[in-house]
């Protein structure tokens, strides 16, 4: 009976569930008799949220393409002149909000990279869609996009999502 309801569990993609469940039947068998029923659903249902919360960060940073994984916490302060407080600020992604654009200019191995992919990071970590860029990418897009227009192969749906990302 276990096996079929862990089978039904994964075909309807809780896999959250099928993990507390099988859990649960590891367990001893008195302390499967103390859960009421409302308890297991219970259970039940925060493993599937957890899942899927861990599953769809998973899946926004896949589609943010960062370079690498970056993040504040191995932010070096101390080697720059920008404002914790100001960056900590933008890592709430309250800007985005306010549909407000964010430039970073600087030379090489000045860390835009590594600040905007740990802003990116921590926007997704406040439920907010990320797309990263650089600049000579953005701008060969942009320019392939333009050639498709000329050519009327242009789809107006995939610039009004690329232009949505980078306003958002």
């Amino acid at each position: 009976m276990s096996i079929d309801l862990l089978t039904q569990l994964k075909d309807l993609r809780l896999y959250g569930m099928s993990d507390v469940w099988a859990d649960i039947k590891a367990e001893a068998p008195q302390r499967q008799q103390e859960l009421s029923p409302e308890l297991l659903l219970r259970q039940l249902i925060n493993a599937e949220i957890t899942d899927r919360q861990a599953r769809s960060l998973k899946y926004q940073l896949k589609v943010a393409r960062f370079p690498i994984h970056r993040d504040l916490v191995n932010f070096k302060w101390d080697e720059t002149p920008l404002s914790q407080a100001q960056i900590e600020q933008l890592a709430t992604a309250k800007f985005m909000d306010d549909a407000h654009n964010l430039i970073l200019v600087g030379g090489t191995g000045t860390g835009k990279t590594h600040l905007a992919t740990a802003l990116g990071v921590a926007a997704i970590q406040h439920e907010k869609r990320v797309r990263f860029f650089n600049a000579v990418d953005l701008v060969n897009l942009l320019e392939l996009e333009k050639q498709q227009k000329k050519q009327g192969q242009w789809r107006e749906s995939s610039s009004r999502w690329m232009l949505s990302s980078l306003m958002n």
